[in-house]
C-alpha cells in the first residue's frame, strides 16, 4: 500500500521566523545588481566602440529609473503591501540581468541600466521598511543598521563579485549576469515565503516634493553634504575603472571592482558607527573627509598612483557614510512627523540627481581635456562644495548657540 505525503504550505509563524533573514538577502540580492556592471563598462566599450562619455551616460540611465520608481511609486508599498512592491523589484532586476546578457548595442544597455534603477528605486524604501517591521523582538534595535548592511552591502559586492568573475572565470560579460539571475530567482522566492509586515495604510499617488519652512535652514546644509557625497560614489562607481586602466595603467578588473566595493564598505561601517555622532558635528566631519578624499584623489590622478586612488576611495566613502546618514537625521530631526516622507523624497531625489548629471560632466569634460584632467578637475569642485558645506554648517552651530 502506498501512502502519500502532504504537503503543507509555510505557517505564518515559519514565515516570519525567517522572514528577516530572508528580506535582508532579498534586499542585498537586488542591490548587487546595480552595481555589477561597474568593472564590465570598459568591455562593453572596446566591444561597441563608445568612449568615456557614454559610459558615465549608460550609468547616469540608472539614476532615471530610481527616480521615476521613488516619486511614482514611493508611496505605494503602505497601500497595497511589501511584497507585492518588492516581487515588483526582483522583476525588474530580473529582466535588467536578461537585457544585460545578451546586450550588443548601447540602446540596450540603457534600457537594462533603467530597469535596475526601478528596482533599486522599488526596494530601497521598501525593503528597508519591511527588514524593519519583520525584525524579531531581539533584532528590533539593530534592523535599521541591519537594513543599512544589506543596501550599501549589496552595493559594494556588485564590482567585487563582478570584478573577480570578469578578471577570473571565462565569459567576462555574461557569467556575472547569469549569478544575478540565479540571485534573483531565489530572491523572488525568499519575497514570497515571507510573510507580509505591512497593515496595508495609506493611499496610492504621486510622491510629493516639499521642504517646510522649519526646515530649510538645516535642508539646504545636509542636501549639500549629500549631493558631494552621492557625486563622488557616482564618479567612482561609473569612472574608477577608466581610471585605474587609462590613468593609472593596470587591466585588472578585479582591481577596479575591489576599489569601488571599497567606497560602499567605508560609506557602510562609517554609518553605523556615526549613529552616535550629533548630526550638525557628523555633516561637518563629513564634510571634512570629503574635502581630504578629494584632494588626495586628485593628487592621485596626476601622479597616476594605485595607493593614493585606494586611499582616496576610503576617505571619501567614509566622509559619504558619516554626511548622508545623520544628514538625513539631522533633516528628520527638523520635520513635523506628517511632512518626513515627503521631506525624505525630496532629500534622495536630489542625491540620485548627484549620481548622474555630474558623472556626466566628467564624461563631457573628458572628451575635451582628457580623462586625467577631468578627473582632477571634477575632485576639486567636490572638494569645494564640500568645503562650502562645512563652513555653512559651522556658522549655523554657531548661531544656535547664541
Amino acid at each position: 500500500m502506498t501512502q502519500t505525503r502532504t504537503v503543507t504550505p509555510p505557517t505564518n509563524t515559519a514565515r516570519r521566523r525567517y522572514g528577516f533573514a530572508l528580506l535582508t538577502y532579498a534586499f542585498a540580492a537586488v542591490m548587487i545588481g546595480t552595481t555589477l556592471p561597474t568593472p564590465m563598462y570598459a568591455l562593453y566599450a572596446d566591444r561597441m566602440h563608445f568612449a568615456v562619455f557614454t559610459t558615465t551616460v549608460i550609468f547616469a540611465t540608472y539614476a532615471v529609473g530610481v527616480l521615476f520608481a521613488l516619486l511614482a511609486f514611493g508611496r505605494w508599498s503602505d497601500a497595497v503591501g511589501r511584497r507585492p512592491m518588492l516581487l515588483a523589484g526582483v522583476v525588474a532586476a530580473l529582466i535588467s540581468a536578461v537585457l544585460f546578457l545578451v546586450a550588443h548595442t548601447v540602446p540596450e544597455l540603457l534600457v537594462a541600466r533603467v530597469l535596475s534603477g526601478l528596482s533599486a528605486g522599488l526596494f530601497t524604501g521598501t525593503a528597508t521598511a519591511a527588514v524593519i517591521e519583520a525584525a524579531p523582538e531581539s533584532w528590533k534595535s539593530r534592523a535599521a543598521a541591519v537594513a543599512t548592511v544589506a543596501n550599501i552591502g549589496g552595493l559594494g559586492l556588485g564590482p567585487l563579485v563582478a570584478g573577480i568573475l570578469v578578471q577570473y572565470a571565462p565569459a567576462p560579460l555574461a557569467l556575472s549576469f547569469i549569478v544575478h539571475i540565479v540571485l534573483m530567482v531565489l530572491a523572488g522566492g525568499a519575497v514570497l515565503f515571507s510573510a507580509e509586515t505591512s497593515e496595508r495604510q495609506g493611499t496610492i499617488g504621486i510622491q510629493r516634493l516639499s521642504v517646510p519652512p522649519q526646515t530649510r535652514a538645516v535642508f539646504a546644509t545636509a542636501v549639500t553634504a549629500a549631493f558631494a557625497g552621492f557625486a563622488v560614489t557616482g564618479l567612482f562607481t561609473a569612472v574608477a575603472p577608466s581610471f585605474i586602466s587609462n590613468v593609472i595603467g593596470i587591466g585588472n578588473h578585479a582591481v577596479a571592482g575591489a576599489i569601488v566595493c571599497s567606497v560602499f564598505a567605508a560609506s557602510a561601517v562609517a554609518q553605523i558607527l556615526g549613529l552616535r555622532i550629533p548630526p550638525p558635528r557628523a555633516i561637518a566631519a563629513g564634510c571634512a573627509l570629503l574635502v581630504v578624499g578629494m584632494l588626495m584623489l586628485a593628487v592621485a590622478l596626476h601622479f597616476s598612483s594605485l595607493p593614493g586612488l585606494i586611499a582616496a576611495a576610503v576617505v571619501a566613502g567614509v566622509g559619504q557614510g558619516i554626511s548622508f546618514g545623520r544628514g538625513l537625521a539631522a533633516i528628520s530631526d527638523q520635520t513635523p512627523p506628517e511632512r518626513r516622507a515627503e521631506v525624505s523624497s525630496t532629500y534622495f531625489v536630489v542625491a540620485y540627481i548627484a549620481i548622474a548629471v555630474p558623472v556626466i560632466g566628467e564624461g563631457v569634460a573628458s572628451q575635451h581635456w582628457g580623462l586625467r584632467t577631468a578627473g582632477v578637475t571634477f575632485a576639486i569642485a567636490v572638494a569645494v562644495l564640500s568645503a562650502v558645506c562645512l563652513v555653512a554648517v559651522l556658522i549655523q552651530e554657531r548661531a544656535d548657540k547664541i
